[in-house]
């Protein structure tokens, strides 16, 4: 299985140097009958690290017999769903005091088979903007876990949350007052607003083009409501990159995408540029760099230096990459704002369209502007989308041109001309308002 979660094991630091007779004599005071998986055990066979081996290792070695149990009959309750090739959570509702979402229910329909993970619910935590954690903090989310539920844990998966998982209803609520004690708050789940997700940032890389977890952390704030009590159509998501590399997979899975960008020219230093190519070669930079431009954006001169057409760039990044002592973003920098980024659902999966081609995020007008078009899209979107529809599904069913009405954009050519082209995006009526473009920019030149 190639998308198996990666399971991390939560041991209380108090134990970590547990000896292997210990555990062979906690083992035998655990009574414990533990349940055949010979299809889950076939998980454990391949090249790759296994969830069930994480499982496995807390049913057997961990010091607590409730944990002991719990994972016990998870994993036979994941047999029993391999054998007859069905599911057996449902959902329902689960929440801590004061909010809506935050929380997956789990609840088993053979639970009588499986007393102990009868109820196996999923907490989803807000982590810090770029994922910035300090150990003290990780041990005691650990700690905290490990005290009231499973011991199981994943780590950022598309949500950006921590995802808890295997909790009783009991539990829940116990939980979330020792960690909020602490200030970590829910994520979002359910048909709401859903936690940003930023990458690391000008902290750790030299590519960024933005305040990356300033823009993270004002869109959380400013919509905390719609994520702890859903009363949307569906999820949306903000997503923050620093710059067109977007680690943080925006362009696909985002309803509002911020990727860094610049718009002046690239910055060339020359001479580390040809100390580059003193130790790669010629060859080496024209089949790597050169000829790999999808733009052919490059190219070398006979005194080696490097030629770049920046009004053909088209931001890809990999000369970038590929060398980044020589090359690197330019000095006018801003935002590509993009919407209706998503995976597959009722229409299969949608990149997001280029709503503002460069914003500069900068002043204080800057940011309150960020704030303003994410109001304005998620009431235009709560307000006309259809059920269980996401921002890029209403797009494609009403329109470009009509949700760039709804949020009171105007149409600019670049946002198909320049950004991308792509197969996936409707182009109709582009001809009619790339004409209307045109007579505006006319207009405010003879001003």
């Amino acid at each position: 299985m190639q998308n198996q979660p990666v399971v991390v094991e939560v041991v209380r630091r108090s134990n970590m140097s547990v000896k292997e007779e210990e555990i062979k004599k906690f083992q035998s005071n655990v009574k414990l009958t533990r349940h055949d998986t010979p299809m889950l055990d076939e998980l454990e066979n391949g090249p790759w690290p296994s969830f069930i081996s994480g499982i496995k290792r807390l049913r057997d070695n961990h010091p607590e017999e409730r944990i002991n149990k719990m994972t016990n009959d998870l994993l036979g309750q994941l047999e029993h769903s391999y054998e007859t090739r069905k599911g057996y959570w449902k959902g329902g509702t689960v929440s801590v005091y004061g909010y809506g979402g935050g929380i997956i229910p789990r609840f088993s329909e053979v639970g009588n088979a499986f007393p102990e993970s009868k109820e196996f619910h999923t907490l989803r935590v807000q982590p810090p903007a770029g994922n910035y954690y300090t150990t003290e903090s990780l041990r005691d989310l650990a700690d905290s876990w490990e005290k009231y539920g499973s011991g199981l844990v994943t780590f950022h998966g598309q949500t950006g949350n921590i995802m808890f998982i295997g909790s009783t209803t009991d539990s829940t609520q116990h939980f979330f007052d020792e960690i909020n004690d602490k200030g970590w708050d829910l994520g979002g789940a359910g048909p709401c607003v859903r936690t940003a997700m930023s990458c690391v940032g000008a902290g750790r890389c030299e590519m960024s083009n933005i305040n990356e977890h300033k823009a993270h952390r004002l869109l959380v704030n400013n919509f905390m409501d719609d994520m702890h009590r859903p009363a949307l159509p569906y999820k949306f998501k903000f997503k923050v990159s620093g710059c067109p590399n977007d680690c943080m997979n925006s362009i696909e899975r985002a309803d509002m995408s911020i990727i860094g960008t610049w718009r002046d020219d690239m910055k060339v230093n020359q001479e580390e540029w040809k100390n580059f190519l003193n130790e790669k070669g010629r060859k080496y930079a024209i089949d790597n760099i050169i000829t790999r431009c999808p733009t052919n954006s490059l190219s070398l001169s006979d005194d080696d230096t490097l030629d770049v057409d920046n009004k053909s760039c088209v931001r890809c990044m990999h000369c970038l990459n590929v060398v980044p002592k020589a090359l690197h973003p330019g000095d006018d920098k801003g935002a590509t704002i993009l919407m209706g980024g998503k995976r597959t659902l009722k229409i299969g999966d949608l990149m997001g369209t280029v709503i503002k081609p460069f914003v500069k995020l900068e002043t204080q007008e800057d940011w309150d502007y960020l704030v303003e078009l994410a109001e304005k899209t998620i009431d235009f979107w709560a307000d006309n989308a259809l059920e269980h529809e996401r921002c890029g599904e209403m797009i494609e069913r009403i329109g470009l041109n009509n949700f760039l009405d709804g949020i009171e954009e105007e149409v600019d050519v670049n946002m198909v001309g320049h950004p991308r082209e792509s197969s996936y995006v409707r182009l109709d009526d582009f001809d009619t308002e790339a004409k209307k473009w045109y007579e505006r920019q006319d207009e405010r030149d003879s001003a």
